[in-house]
C-alpha cells in the first residue's frame, strides 16, 4: 500500500495522461476532429483490415460447415448406431465411394452367429 492520499486527490498513476492511452481506450471525438490526414489513414486501414479479416473467418466457417455437411456421420458413430439397432458387433469396417456418396460398409455379426453386411450413408446417417 502507498502513501495516504488527501481527499479529493487522485492517486498519481490513476490520473489520465492525456498523450498516452491505455489499451482498449477508445479516441474522444474532439481528438478524432483534430487528427492529423495521417492519423486517420491508419485508422482507416485499420477498420478495413479488420472488416477484411471478418470477412475470411466467415468463408473460412462456411467452408467448414460444407466440409461438415459432406461427413455428418463419422465411422465411429455409424458403428455404435448399427451395434446398437441390430445388437450385434460389428467385425469389419470399410469406407466406400460412390460417385458424390461415401458409404460405409459394415460386416455384423451376432451372438447366434449370424453374419450380414450393412451400408451407412456418410451424409444423411441413413442404414441401408
Amino acid at each position: 500500500m502507498g502513501p495516504p492520499v488527501a481527499r479529493g486527490e487522485t492517486e498519481p498513476h490513476l490520473k489520465k495522461n492525456p498523450g498516452r492511452r491505455r489499451g482498449g481506450e477508445c479516441a474522444t471525438l474532439a481528438e478524432v476532429m483534430n487528427a492529423t490526414p495521417a492519423n486517420l489513414l491508419i485508422l482507416w486501414l485499420c477498420a478495413a483490415a479488420t472488416a477484411a479479416n471478418t470477412c475470411v473467418a466467415a468463408a473460412r466457417s462456411d467452408e467448414s460447415r460444407l466440409v461438415l455437411a459432406s461427413a455428418a456421420v463419422s465411422m465411429d458413430q455409424a458403428v455404435r448406431m448399427v451395434e446398437q439397432r441390430y445388437h450385434a458387433r460389428v467385425v469389419k469396417a470399410e469406407t466406400q465411394s460412390d460417385g458424390s456418396r461415401t458409404l460405409y460398409v459394415l460386416r455384423l455379426l451376432d451372438d447366434s452367429g449370424k453374419v450380414w453386411t450393412v451400408r451407412v450413408d456418410s451424409t444423411s446417417g441413413s442404414v441401408q
